[in-house]
Formats: structure tokens, sequence, C-alpha cells
């Protein structure tokens, strides 16, 4: 069987299994199985497959039309630039998270760290590494915290650190909460992507999400806001004085974040938008 011949009776199969994008999506996996740039699948069109190459992408076609999302199925997926590993233990990073580092490390660079051999930094709810990741191969100087509460989602995270040589500045530690942490004013920056959708809002998720991304990764309580409230009471104890604190929010939680990240432990100073132009990033001040 040709590429051509694969793309087409791939992505009619896809079509019928009611997955968005069919067409891009048999050329991911394809571009995957024969290690070639996607755009070039079109220059190689009459090449014939080997059967083996056509029993995994068989596999992965069904696998996809079944819902499970393709970054799973390749094991991989891109994130600030960063090639990092994925399984179903861990949150597939997304674009808005990539505005949420984006906004952590140019804070980092416009401000001096406290600590003069470099920035400390917690990120809470680190799924796999993406956000200590990036900020780590950025800010070479910084310390990183990251904290989770899945051990199979802490092991993958120390093996993406390993594989981009900034293990030696991350320190992985596993937990749901901050409150074993020194009560002292020691870190210059927390970021997050909690846990933000509210539990009554999970069953009607698209299938990609509600049924293969982690539970633990998804439910934030019966509103959304459970884990900021903890990060907004935990996080004040072990934030310096005009240190910040960043974090992604679900839609509509815009208006509902001052009241939790309140006055005399904070200040909220932004509300960023993400690439869509939705109020995405929350942007704290510990007073």
């Amino acid at each position: 069987m040709t590429v051509l011949e694969v793309i087409q009776r791939s992505t009619d199969y896809l079509v019928r299994k009611g997955i968005e994008s069919p067409r891009l999506q048999a050329e991911l996996m394809l571009a995957e199985q024969l290690r070639l740039p996607r755009l070039q699948l079109y220059l190689n069109h009459d090449r014939e497959l080997r059967e083996d190459q056509l029993t995994v992408l068989r596999e992965w076609i069904k696998r996809r039309g079944g819902h499970e999302p393709l970054q799973y199925i390749l094991g991989h997926v891109n994130f600030c630039g960063v090639e990092l590993e994925v399984s179903s233990n861990v949150l597939i990073p997304r674009p808005e998270t990539e505005v949420l580092a984006e906004h952590a490390w140019q804070f980092l660079e416009a401000r001096e760290p406290l600590h003069p051999s470099g920035a400390i930094i917690l990120d809470f709810a680190t799924g796999s590494g993406c956000l200590a990741i990036a900020l780590a191969c950025r800010i070479p100087t910084a310390r990183i915290l990251a904290v989770d509460l899945s051990w199979p989602a802490l092991v993958l995270a120390r093996h993406n650190a390993q594989r981009h040589q900034v293990a030696d500045r991350i320190q992985f530690w596993q937990g749901n909460s901050l409150a074993a942490l020194s009560p002292m004013a020691w870190l210059d920056l927390v970021v997050s992507n909690p846990p933000y959708i509210p539990t009554s809002d999970l069953a009607i998720l698209q299938p990609e999400v509600r049924d293969y991304e982690p539970r633990l990764a998804l439910d934030g309580g019966p509103d959304g806001l459970a884990f900021f409230r903890s990060l907004a009471r935990e996080a004040a104890l072990c934030l310096r004085t005009g240190g910040r604190l960043l974090a992604e929010f679900g839609d509509g939680q815009e208006a509902l974040l001052p009241s939790v990240f309140s006055p005399p432990l904070w200040r909220v100073e932004a509300i960023r938008n993400d690439n869509a132009n939705k109020p995405r990033i929350l942007v704290a001040v510990r007073e």
C-alpha cells in the first residue's frame, strides 16, 4: 500500500469515527511511522509501506478512531520548543500552558531574584514537567521544585528533565499540598496549571479528555476552584513579598479568582489572555 492510499483509507476511517481533522491526524501518524516531516509525505506519495509499518499504523489509526488522543498514541508532544514524552498518566500540555510559561520566564528575566545564585520557582501540579523543564531550559540559573500528587507523573517528569539535562536543577516532590514546605518567604515565583474543571462538567468533556486524560489532573472540585484556594493559602507562606503566582484557569473563572487571591496577602495584578484571546492566566502578587 502506498503513502497516498494509506492517507486516503485512514482519513475515510477516521471520518466515520467522528474524529476532528481526520486527514491531518492520519498524516501525522503516517509521518511519525515513516520518520518524515508531514509535508514530505506528498513528495513520497507512491512510496510503498512495509508490512510491519502498516501493522503499527493500523493499530494507531484504530486507537485514534476510539478517540484516544494523538499525543498518547505517538508518545510525545512539543512544548515551548521542547519535546516531552507523555502518557495517560499526565495531562497533555496545551498551547494555553505555553502562554503561562512565556509569562513566567518574562517575569523572571525582568526581575532580580531574591537569591544571588538564581531564582527559586515552585511548579505545583507539574504533570509531565512541562512548565518546570521549559523554565529550566530558558532560565539556566533557576532552581525549581516540581510538586505533583501522582507518582507515575513524577517518574515521567523526572525522565523528561533528565532527557533535557536539567534534572540537576529540578527537585521532584510528591504531594497535593504545600503545607510540608518551610513557611518562609524564599520563593521568587509559583507557577501552576492545576485541576480547574468543575466536577459536574467532567462528564460533558470531549471523549479524548474525559475518557483518557487523568481525572486527578482535571477535577477542580465542585466549582473548579478547590486547588486555587489551597494555592492562595499555602503559597502565601513561602512566596517572598513582591513575588508572583502565575496560574492557568478555566473559562469564566476570572471573575471569581480576585476573591480567592485577596488582600491583605494577595493582589491580583493582571488577568492575561491566551492565544484565542480568552482570559486564561492569573497573575497575583504576594503583598
